[in-house]
């Protein structure tokens, strides 16, 4: 299976709008939302997230990321956030479920980030890294 490996402008441009900036963790939670979409098949309503990590920025800016590429949103009550060491992402849709966890390696470089431009230049680098390249997968 081919997946998407980039984040469409126009979707990263409505996430930042959301957000507020460009950072590595929304870019991160964009490339999740977009590989459950191509997986499982893009559902705003039939499509349940539960996310795991820390719950303070820049860790849960991941969620963001979450919403606007799947649409499920905490209005909706079909996003569920959770305290968590690490990130991940559990998507279930009719009987389907696909878990990403994000590599150590990964998380352990974005630890090292000290300033926003510095997680700027790592998210432009994260944008066309196929999913697989940052995520652990489970289906």
């Amino acid at each position: 299976m081919v997946l998407q490996r980039s984040i469409p402008k126009k979707l990263l441009d409505d996430a930042v709008r959301l957000h507020g900036h460009l950072g590595a963790f929304l870019v991160l939670g964009l490339k999740a939302g977009l590989f459950a979409n191509e997986v499982l098949g893009k559902d705003y309503f039939g499509t349940k997230a539960l996310v795991e990590t820390e719950l303070i920025p820049p860790f849960s800016c991941f969620v963001d990321g979450v919403q606007v590429a799947t649409g499920c949103t905490m209005g909706k009550g079909n996003i569920e956030l959770k305290k968590g060491d690490s990130i991940s992402v559990t998507f279930t849709k009719d009987c389907q479920r696909l878990k990403l966890s994000l590599k150590s390696d990964v998380l352990e470089t974005l630890r090292g980030i000290t300033s926003k431009a510095e997680s700027e230049k790592t998210a432009l680098t994260l944008i066309n890294k196929p999913a697989q390249d940052l995520f652990n997968i489970e289906k």
